[in-house]
């Protein structure tokens, strides 16, 4: 289990992100008084395909205060977590499902790439908030790449869930804690 790993699961719509950067910035705000040693990074998974999606990662963007640096990891990213930790790194990254998404669309190695990020989560020192969807309440999806999606969804959420040291599932808006190591930030 990594101490400083949290993972912020929930449903379309359901306050994941906004939860998540609030508690990234809690976290930030409370750390140590060297501020210069201080970093918050999101790493965004996400890929403007059409208008509609760009709309989507705008409202994200406009959230954000200018504390946040951005790094585009939709499909590297144990690299992207590697790169950027450090002891005084907060890592935020939004979303496992959509990076689990990527790599199916480009018919890479989910396996592969699910153990490489597993490791970098478990190597790293920093403080890491995971986001993800939780897709797997619904009925059987009707289509091979839908059930893939779900089963490799799944499978990456059980992994993350397990080696976080508290997890957060957000209802319409309401984070309700599923597990806690007694983490005193939160």
């Amino acid at each position: 289990m990594h101490p400083r790993l949290q993972f912020v699961i929930g449903g379309a719509r359901s306050g994941k992100s906004h939860y998540a950067e609030t508690l990234a910035l809690a976290q930030y705000n409370a750390g140590n008084n060297n501020a210069a040693s201080r970093q918050l990074v999101y790493l965004a998974t996400a890929e403007a395909f059409d208008d509609e999606m760009q709309a989507r990662i705008d409202q994200h963007k406009a959230r954000r205060g200018d504390e946040w640096q951005l790094c585009d990891a939709p499909i590297e990213l144990a690299k992207m977590i590697q790169t950027h930790d450090h002891k005084d790194a907060i890592l935020l990254i939004d979303c496992a499902s959509i990076w689990t998404s990527n790599l199916l669309c480009n018919d890479l190695d989910v396996d592969a790439h699910r153990k490489a990020l597993m490791s970098a989560l478990d190597t790293a020192v920093g403080t890491i908030i995971v986001v993800a969807s939780e897709t797997g309440l619904g009925i059987v999806p009707d289509n091979r790449l839908s059930r893939q999606f779900r089963d490799a969804n799944g499978y990456t959420n059980q992994a993350i869930a397990q080696k976080a040291s508290s997890v957060f599932f957000l209802v319409a808006g309401i984070a309700q804690k599923v597990k806690s190591t007694e983490n005193p930030l939160l």
